[in-house]
């Protein structure tokens, strides 16, 4: 017998080993108000055909859990990918990135996809669902997964298996159909009752539950311009034949690191370098820009990306003045409150916006102001003679959370203002079914960053994560199609590059806490991919901003 601790009620109870969790999840009369998708067993998230060998604590997860969330999403990619390989044989599916509430997908199956192909693959989801078929793991050595996606004609799958060095992997099966996802699955479909799939311009989007209200789909919400960017990269991966990790640990280790890291940089550059010609070309056209607002959320690469463009702008003869928008907040008893009775820094509100506005006009109209301070020790504003008055060719360069809110400047025209979204929108996959989520890109340089010069650990850095989420959620998220330029900050070989400077940070996590399950996750997915040395980083690279070495002064 093993003894089990159930972390929702407390409860200890014995139970035969080798039970499974679904066998388990009934006797701890756990009750939650959605079904029950994973676990965590001793801090580590599993799927409810774990079996249960040793004592152990193990906290039962319904969707609202994010790691239950992504479980979820990741079964009913499997569901998508076997109705499609048995409506469309010789398809072929790319899952390529989180867009408008949904995942959007791209499918080739010889002619352009109608409303018909979307409905016959729903329709067959459906089956699939109603049937409640059984997912498996099949463990095996890495050899053997090779040799079953080879036949299957899945080379991406081969190529990770064969630059990754496992020795044993594992793969899924969902009745005849083969596949393989990186983590956990539900135990059978009947439990993916909540979905939709419908025809997104030249592709399918795939819907899922509202993380907030799990009991209905989230809204469509149209995202045009961010899928003009993924599309920009996804043509530039497919050009350099760079699309999922296996291409990318290939080249490196046959020495082509450092082609790859000058191509992706010299792209970024190229994009800056655009971006400030938009700039000269509106000034040119007489409607001068005066202000650059420049947002995105947590560890985006802002500074650095600010930094570049004014770089840029000079080498169109436009004179960058960086202004923070954080000298701009209200003196702390004056700042609102979240819910639990904290200062929210995160809210637009927690800016003086009539001062902010009454000096921005006063700049425009010519005149001499002083620029605040805001002294974070004290929680008060001060003036420190930082006088400014906007001369000829110059334009004021600010970064700041709130820069797409059209609440933050509603008092200078549109014209004298261009807005540029920032965000690390990750199109590398590891391969074509499992993509690499936007979110772990910034999580892991927030990590990084964190521990370098904010002196917090991994754990803390975690433990703030979903806090984080939720303020980018609501103050910056909704206005990303605001802006009149976006910028991808990320970069195909970043992850490879911060590998070596995480996992120590990650593997500092103790195992009795529960951040430990994100540690345990990052760190997993770090493996796949081949390391490369800072030395081939150059030293104005946007990830210097985290790794440290960088050319600007921050």
């Amino acid at each position: 017998m093993v003894r089990l601790y159930c972390v929702n009620n407390g409860k200890i109870l014995e139970f035969p080993a080798g039970c499974d969790l679904l066998d388990i999840f009934p006797a701890t009369e756990v009750e939650l108000p959605y079904p029950v998708i994973s676990a965590r067993v001793n801090n580590v998230t599993e799927g409810l055909n774990f079996k249960v060998y040793n004592n152990k604590d193990v906290e039962f997860l319904d969707v609202r859990d994010p790691s239950a969330m992504r479980t979820y999403v990741r079964s009913l990619c499997f569901v998508l990918y076997k109705a499609v390989s048995e409506l469309f044989p010789d398809s072929e599916l790319f899952l390529r990135h989180p867009v408008s509430n949904g995942y959007y997908c791209s499918l080739e199956i010889g002619r352009p996809i109608t409303v018909e192909d979307v409905n016959s693959i729903k329709t067959k989801m459906k089956e699939i669902v109603a049937a409640d078929m059984p997912f498996q793991r099949v463990d095996c050595q890495a050899e053997e997964a090779k040799r079953v996606f080879l036949e299957k004609g899945r080379n991406d799958k081969v190529k990770l298996l064969e630059t990754s060095g496992k020795l044993y992997t594992y793969y899924h099966k969902l009745g005849d159909t083969v596949d393989s996802y990186y983590g956990n699955l539900v135990p059978s479909t009947g439990v993916l009752s909540l979905f939709d799939i419908v025809k997104y311009y030249d592709g399918l989007l795939l819907r899922i539950p509202s993380r907030t209200n799990p009991e209905k789909l989230d809204d469509i919400v149209k995202q045009e311009k961010m899928l003009d960017v993924f599309r920009e990269h996804l043509r530039w991966n497919h050009i350099l034949n760079m699309e999922t990790v296996g291409d990318l640990n290939n080249a490196c280790q046959k020495g082509y690191a450092t082609q790859i890291i000058n191509v992706a940089e010299a792209l970024q550059e190229k994009k800056i370098a655009h971006i400030a010609e938009q700039i000269y070309q509106r000034t040119a056209e007489g409607k001068p820009v005066k202000l650059v607002l420049i947002s995105g959320p947590s560890s985006s690469g802002k500074t650095t990306f600010s930094k570049r463009l004014s770089v840029q702008l000079l080498t169109n003869g436009i004179i960058p003045y960086p202004i923070s928008l954080d000298n701009y907040f209200l003196p702390r008893v004056e700042t609102p409150k979240d819910e639990k009775g904290d200062y929210d820094y995160e809210s637009i509100y927690a800016l003086d916006l009539q001062l902010f506005n009454d000096q921005m006009q006063a700049i425009l109209r010519g005149e001499e102001v002083e620029l605040p301070y805001y002294n974070f020790q004290t929680g008060l504003r001060e003036y420190r003679g930082q006088k400014l008055r906007l001369r000829e060719n110059m334009v004021l360069v600010m970064e700041g959370n709130h820069g797409l809110n059209p609440e933050l400047t509603p008092q200078i025209p549109d014209e004298n203002k261009f807005k540029i979204y920032v965000s690390a929108l990750t199109t590398i996959a590891l391969d074509r079914h499992n993509w690499i989520p936007t979110t772990d890109n910034r999580l892991v340089r927030r990590i990084v960053r964190d521990f370098n010069y904010r002196g917090y650990s991994a754990q803390q850095t975690i433990a703030r994560w979903q806090s984080v989420r939720a303020g980018e959620d609501k103050w910056i998220f909704p206005f990303q199609e605001n802006a009149d330029a976006m910028f991808n900050s990320a970069l195909w070989f970043e992850f490879a590059a911060f590998r070596s400077h995480v996992e120590p940070i990650l593997g500092m996590v103790p195992q009795n806490c529960r951040e430990y399950a994100e540690a345990y996750r990052l760190l997993k997915f770090l493996k796949y991919f081949y390391a490369i040395r800072d030395n081939e980083i150059p030293h104005t690279s946007l990830i210097r901003e985290f790794i440290g070495g960088s050319s600007f002064i921050y």
